[in-house]
């Protein structure tokens, strides 16, 4: 395969190659945009299949719309790899390596000899240009209006249509550094959106220095375009001078991203993106409502205020695709676009932590909520002092639980072996450690917004002096009805390797605790090293399903408990997994998991079969 094969300059030339090699599906049916696009891409990339080109989108009123919908570009590894260039996801981290000549030992001088090779990322800066095909067609003033863009709702209480892989350009009135980021963008009217700035973001910063600075702040915002943009707009980049989103682009693809000037802004944008909105947010403005939506955690993220951005122009090429994508529940498409970012920054972690060999962040961990690492430990508590330094390096200062092994045998994108290999070994209590720190916004159970705590537990061989080696004998896989019974379970099972999923209907304060400590007081808790309680709507023979449910749920400090049984076989962590009361002192709303509309679902899978049907006609 050719590197040359994998150089795109638009989504329409990343679209030609997937329908090349039969990976592409087209949709010739209409299909509504109001959740059943969303249905459809759902269930489409939870079965690894291919990605989608609707050819007639219908919106609210059964009218059709112009702009043809690509959905699930991304979904599954290899087409990853072949956006961002490269055959396979980690070439691009051996690109790394050999860019750094990464030695393990150098640690933080190490990194700082490596800063002048690190610039090295952003040596493609882009290439400015005065025509572009983005702006081919121009809507100005009363032309704009947004409902004629296709732009989804993909889950039944949605507070509206969402803008899903928005690339929002923005230039620090202060600081005058250029950011490039995805957050999605609630449409309110015909020229308004919501803009979902998020604390931690580097667009908030933008905008509260915009408040500073007393002035509007200009916005672009880029749909499609060069794939691996889409991509670096998810990355989290290192502040590194003259290192961007559109620099990293250019790194990645081999050569210049084309920008072109905004027509109503003084910003560049990407020439080659199929859709640009421009326009402002202005500080001075009363924030709006947005949400509830259905998020990548799983649940929805319930209404709350963002500011609200003005689109004065709409610029986009001759018969626009518009790109989306729906987040849900895991697997989903974004879990690629997270392993992406894994895979990439994996060689800069190791100039820092040179004894992490790789790690992991498995979709049931939706990116922040379970890190998986394998370390080439020396030393007592090693893997304590790695968990906690990659607490401090960049958006991982989000991640929630982080599991630490150093068997060679285990990798650590086998989720549940990595669980198990990690519990053989980590005595409850004893091989574990609760730390406080940021906690990402979208997450619902953290004590307060933004602040929470986190677990590690040490599931590496143990030296002398962290108490060596405690022989344990793990549970086999026990089905409900060869479990003890109790009132309050409505199902239980418990998985080979020491896990117990026990389901619950909550109604009282402490419900959740107190049936963890009735299970671990039970003969049946004989090996087993983690007995989580979770909601009714979790099916707990389902691994994936449970450890998800899992770790939304839980806030460690308050809900990881460790108790020891009465059968002589050691402690174990009892985890209260289910939803949180205020009769419990949690004051924040809790949010639902998403479903889909059943009737929406029916229709789908009536469909189905039609809808998957073979088209010969290429992308134009």
């Amino acid at each position: 395969m050719s590197p040359t094969d994998l150089r795109f300059t638009d989504l329409r030339d990343f679209l030609q190659l997937l329908e090349q090699r039969g990976e592409l599906q087209r949709i010739t049916e209409p299909v509504a945009i109001h959740l059943e696009m969303a249905a459809i891409a759902d269930r489409t990339v939870k079965e690894g299949g291919p990605a989608l080109l609707f050819e007639h989108p219908v919106d609210a009123h059964g009218q059709r719309l112009d702009m043809p919908v690509a959905m699930n570009l991304y979904g599954t590894r290899q087409r990853m790899a072949w956006a961002l260039g490269v055959a396979d996801l980690d070439d691009i981290g051996e690109r790394l390596r050999s860019l750094l000549d990464v030695k393990l030992g150098g640690g933080l001088l190490g990194l700082m000899s490596n800063l002048p090779k690190l610039r090295e990322v952003a040596s493609l800066p882009p290439k400015r240009v005065r025509t572009a095909p983005v702006q081919q067609v121009v809507w100005r003033g009363d032309e704009v209006d947004l409902s004629r863009i296709p732009v989804l709702t993909t889950w039944p209480q949605d507070g509206g249509p969402f803008l899903t892989l928005p690339l929002v350009v923005t230039k620090d009135p202060i600081e005058g550094d250029l950011n490039i980021g995805m957050y999605r963008m609630q449409v309110l009217g015909r020229n308004v959106t919501a803009m979902h700035w998020q604390r931690h973001k580097t667009g908030a910063r933008h905008f509260e220095n915009a408040r500073e600075a007393g002035q509007r702040l200009e916005v672009a915002v880029a749909l499609g375009g060069d794939p691996a943009l889409t991509y670096a707009a998810t990355a989290p980049l290192p502040p590194i001078p003259g290192l961007n989103e559109y620099s990293l682009t250019g790194f990645l693809r081999g050569r210049s991203l084309e920008l072109v000037k905004g027509v109503t802004v003084d910003l560049e944008v990407p020439a080659h993106a199929e859709i640009v909105l421009e326009g402002y947010v202005d500080p001075a403005e009363e924030l709006v409502v947005e949400g509830p939506f259905g998020d990548h955690t799983g649940f929805y993220t319930l209404p709350d205020l963002y500011p609200a951005f003005h689109v004065t122009a709409v610029t986009m090429r001759e018969a626009p695709i518009y790109p989306a994508t729906v987040v849900g529940k895991p697997p989903m498409e974004d879990a690629y676009l997270i392993e992406a970012s894994e895979r990439i920054f994996l060689v800069p972690a190791q100039v820092i932590l040179p004894e992490v060999l790789d790690y992991h962040l498995p979709p049931a961990g939706i990116a922040h909520n379970l890190v998986n690492v394998r370390i080439d430990k020396r030393y007592p508590g090693q893997a304590y002092k790695v968990a906690n330094g990659l607490l401090g390096l960049g958006q991982m200062m989000f991640a929630k639980v982080i599991l630490v092994s150093d068997d060679p045998d285990v990798p650590v994108n086998d989720h549940r072996a990595f669980w198990r290999a990690v519990l053989a070994k980590a005595v409850p209590g004893r091989d574990s450690q609760v730390a406080k720190g940021p906690i990402d916004v979208l997450d619902h159970s953290s004590r307060t917004f933004g602040f929470g705590s986190k677990l590690i537990l040490d599931g590496t061989t143990k030296h002398p002096e962290e108490g060596g080696e405690v022989a344990w004998q793990p549970n086999p896989e026990r089905v409900a009805s060869e479990l003890p019974s109790h009132a309050e379970v409505l199902d239980q099972h418990q998985h080979a390797g020491g896990f117990w999923f026990i389901t619950t209907r909550k109604e009282r304060a402490g419900q959740g605790r107190h049936l963890g400590e009735w299970a671990a007081r039970q003969a049946a808790a004989k090996g087993t090293r983690l007995i989580a309680v979770l909601d009714h709507q979790t099916d707990p023979r389902d691994f994936e399903d449970a450890i998800w449910t899992l770790l939304n749920n839980i806030d460690p400090e308050r809900d990881v408990q460790v108790v020891d049984d009465t059968f002589g076989s050691g402690p174990v962590f009892v985890v209260d997994g289910t939803p949180k009361l205020e009769s419990e002192g949690f004051t924040r709303g809790w949010p639902e998991k998403l479903e889909m509309d059943p009737q929406v679902a029916e229709r789908v899978e009536e469909r189905w079969p039609r809808l998957f049907s073979r088209a010969e006609e290429p992308v134009g």
